[in-house]
Parts: structure tokens; sequence; C-alpha cells
């Protein structure tokens, strides 16, 4: 696959209640020992590793991630196909580099800058 899925997101209101959620649902383990609360999923099997927590401003949402070459090159055909940015290219050093578009539809993507 030329952009594979590597990230999910799954945010809420209370970011502990979805992780808890989650954890008996599907077994997941989540680890959120961090000071965002942000409940990374370990990767299992055939599966992705991604994340559950609390959103910033309360709303619910799904979200999955993309891993790409060149972030800003994806940002911009995204948006020549009709979408638009949500969040520009944003580095959390030594971290990720990763940036939100919505696509015709209103859906959020989120993209990865791959290591490569």
């Amino acid at each position: 696959m030329a952009a594979p899925v590597v990230h999910f997101e799954i945010l809420g209101k209370d970011g502990t209640k979805l992780q808890n959620y989650y954890k008996q649902l599907f077994d997941w383990d989540i680890n959120s020992d961090n000071p965002m609360n942000y409940g990374l999923v370990a990767k299992s099997g055939e599966g992705i590793g991604g994340g559950v927590g609390p959103s910033q401003d309360g709303s619910s949402s799904v979200t999955i991630y993309v891993e790409v070459k060149d972030i800003q090159g994806a940002l911009d055909k995204a948006v020549a196909l009709g979408g638009k940015i949500v969040m520009p290219v944003t580095e959390i050093p030594n971290m990720v580099t990763f940036a939100q578009f919505s696509d015709v539809e209103g859906n959020v993507v989120g993209l990865v800058k791959s290591a490569q």
C-alpha cells in the first residue's frame, strides 16, 4: 500500500471513561501514564496501534492517520481535491510530525510523516 493507515485515535470528553470502555470491550492494553492522559493502545497481532483519550475541546471524534513522505504535499493535494486543512503540519520534537485535513464530506483524516 502506497500510504498505509498506521494509527487511529478515539477522543472524547472523558478520556479515562473511553479508555476503560475500550479496555473492557476489546481487552486492549492502554497505557495513559503521561501528563496528557493520552492512552496509547499497543499494537497487537496484525492490527495497528492507536490512542484513546480526552479531546482538547470536549468533542468526540474518531480519526485515522495515514503515513506519507511529504505531509505538506499531501495537504496541498487534499485541498486541491476539495478538502480543507484542519491542523497544519505540527511537530512534537522526538515524537511525531503530523497534520489533519477534512475530506469533501467533512471526515477528518490525519497525516503522519514517515521515518524515511
